[in-house]
């Protein structure tokens, strides 16, 4: 017993190549469990397989580019990415959306992800969509949701779920599912690791616990750090104030700027500067070495810099940057100006979501799956005539029954005396 825990605890050695790949999947995380799963596997050369899972309910907005921007590292480090479009979560999470409609947004989030990712620059070959439903309504998934279930009390499911699944004074017994089918999906898709915001943590914490009783190996946990909204706070699907849709025009990006939560020399709970650190950076990072330079800085120094604020001579100058730890210590020694901080911002979103709109603008069976993902709101007026006029239809139909039936009881009642006439036999 003694020597297997020496050989479970023995130090796992990689190659250059394979430090390398595990350097590039750990990197820029708040937190990783299960660190030797991931370093065991690169060990023997095996097929590295991550799942992160997304719930199509609200239309995904630019803080999915948080995620996307690590999914990207774990594609170019050689890693197979499963992404899981959970319709049946979706559909259990606090009822947010009919099933039907689901499915359509299922669509619409297949489109839309493939189109940022090929606007990146990242390689598709091992990317992989799977539909919740493809396996979730399985007769052997079924049992192991019971035998979870069996094992599962309703305390520790509240508790997994806590920060990702509604919380209301009387909840659904769907919410409680939740935690417990995203465990089970580690192992339905046959997963190394699962990749999530820090805000799954208990929801991981829990599936690491829970698989092995029931017979399934342990995974490792990879976390991203939360960026806030626009307002300061989580972003949010659900406050359009919070958050600028893949689709927002230039003008849209603009006004949701201007309204963004940017106090002086304020670096905590500063979306702007959170979403340039975990999105921006990165990616110029990224561009500058595949590309020779970074497209969010001026065209003059975007062979060295990776980002700049430009502005007037008579304010100081534009400024460029090579790190975003400088940008960050000028914003708070108030170098840079909460509007020149802004414009920078926007001109930088801009600059991602062109791609995206470019190939929207150009794809008919995008529009359309688009159109029916998100059908646009009716006219309250409009919907008060339509309501009406079903109304009078209603009540014509009714009508038309009524009068059916009567002469159909008149027809019948003809009939009846008509038997009772004794005619007599000539």
């Amino acid at each position: 017993m003694a020597s297997a825990q020496k050989e479970v605890q023995k130090e796992i050695k990689l190659n250059d190549e394979q430090n390398n790949q595990f350097n590039l999947i750990t990197r820029s995380l708040q937190e990783v469990l299960g660190a030797d799963i991931i370093k065991q596997k690169l060990s023997t050369g095996e097929q590295l397989k991550c799942y992160w899972g997304t719930a199509p309910t609200g239309r995904p907005h630019v803080g999915y580019f948080v995620p996307l921007v690590k999914i990207a590292d774990f594609l170019r480090a050689g890693v197979e990415v499963k992404v899981l479009f959970a319709d049946i979560h979706a559909f259990l999470d606090n009822l947010k959306a009919p099933f039907e409609l689901v499915q359509d947004r299922v669509k619409y989030y297949t489109k839309l992800l493939r189109s940022i990712f090929i606007s990146l620059d990242v390689p598709v070959d091992k990317l992989i969509f799977v539909v919740g439903s493809s396996y979730q309504l399985t007769p052997q998934y079924s049992m192991d949701n019971y035998r979870l279930a069996a094992m599962t009390t309703e305390h520790d499911a509240k508790k997994a779920g806590a920060e990702v699944v509604k919380q209301v004074s009387s909840p659904l017994l769907s919410g409680m599912l939740y935690p417990g089918l995203q465990a089970l999906d580690e192992e339905y898709l046959k997963c190394d690791f699962q990749f999530g915001g820090v805000d799954q943590r208990k929801i991981f914490v829990m599936a690491e616990s829970i698989l092995p009783k029931l017979g399934y190996a342990k995974r490792a946990h990879l976390m991203n750090a939360m960026v806030p909204g626009l307002a300061g706070g989580k972003m949010s699907s659900s406050d359009p104030n919070s958050k600028i849709d893949f689709l927002d025009s230039a003008a849209d990006v603009k006004k949701k700027i201007k309204l963004a939560f940017c106090e002086e020399g304020n670096i905590e709970e500063n979306g702007l500067l959170a979403f340039l650190k975990a999105v921006v950076f990165p990616i110029a990072s990224f561009k500058q070495q595949s590309k020779g330079a970074s497209p969010f800085a001026a065209a003059a120094e975007s062979a060295q810099a990776l980002f700049s604020v430009t502005r007037p001579d008579k304010f100081g100058g534009s400024l460029h940057y090579t790190e975003y730890e400088k940008l960050e210590h000028d914003f708070a020694t108030k170098a840079v100006h909460p509007g020149d901080l802004k414009k920078a911002v926007e001109e930088a979103i801009n600059t991602l979501l062109e791609p995206i709109r470019k190939d929207f603008e150009s794809d008919e069976e995008f529009k359309a799956v688009e159109k029916a993902a998100y059908p646009p709101p009716m006219d309250p007026a409009a919907a008060a005539k339509e309501a009406k006029k079903a109304k009078n239809e209603a009540k014509k139909n009714k009508a038309k029954a009524s009068a059916a039936t009567f002469q159909q009881q008149s027809i019948d009642s003809v009939a009846e005396q008509v038997d009772k006439i004794d005619i007599p036999k000539q």
